[in-house]
């Protein structure tokens, strides 16, 4: 009678996961030697939670973290970059069920899998969408942008397919496989 299109679990997991994105990416940035453009090693949450709760998780950690830390950085929110986040979690999130974490079937094949589909979702996000958006709505150069977003791209790319896989590596290996409990 009553569906429910998000789960309570789901949820309070966007609140976890954004408010671990938003203290690693404001506490935690390391600046990249590029302007305005850090390795935050709070891409590997949203990744990990994209790939756990699926596309509208990812979506909403993404974007809800990204821009909690545009505001509290003072510089105002840069809305092509918290889109960016929010698109890059529902690109990561969009295939959760080709993981397989929830069975606790992560293996090499669905490691090779997630992280294709993050590095490819990091290369459309980061190398093209958000950069173009800067320039077509901030009127940014062109330079400028499109150097921030390959950096910023490739970090993030590194900093799941290494925190990020042993995350969900680790994540996994706590979980009960179906049919793994004999009786006695």
């Amino acid at each position: 009678m009553d569906k429910k299109i998000i789960s309570v679990r789901t949820v309070v997991a966007i609140g976890i996961g954004a408010a671990l994105m938003f203290v690693l990416n404001r506490f935690v940035a390391i600046p990249s030697g590029v302007p305005n453009t850090n390795l935050n090693l709070g891409i590997a949450i949203l990744a990990v939670f994209s790939a756990i709760f699926g596309p509208v998780a990812g979506f909403l950690i993404g974007f809800i973290a990204h821009t909690l830390v545009d505001l509290t950085w003072g510089w105002g929110v840069w809305w092509t970059w918290v889109v960016g986040s929010a698109l890059f979690g529902l690109g990561v999130g969009a295939f959760w069920k080709f993981y397989k974490i929830e069975d606790g079937d992560f293996g090499i094949k669905q490691c090779f899998i997630f992280n294709g589909i993050q590095i490819l979702s990091n290369i459309i996000v980061w190398v093209a969408i958000a950069p173009t958006l800067d320039i077509l709505i901030y009127k940014e150069p062109v330079e400028k942008v499109y150097l921030q977003g390959l950096v910023a791209g490739s970090l993030n790319a590194a900093v799941v397919l290494v925190l990020g896989s042993l995350l969900i590596f680790g994540y996994t290996k706590t979980m009960i496989k179906t049919g793994s409990l004999k009786k006695e």
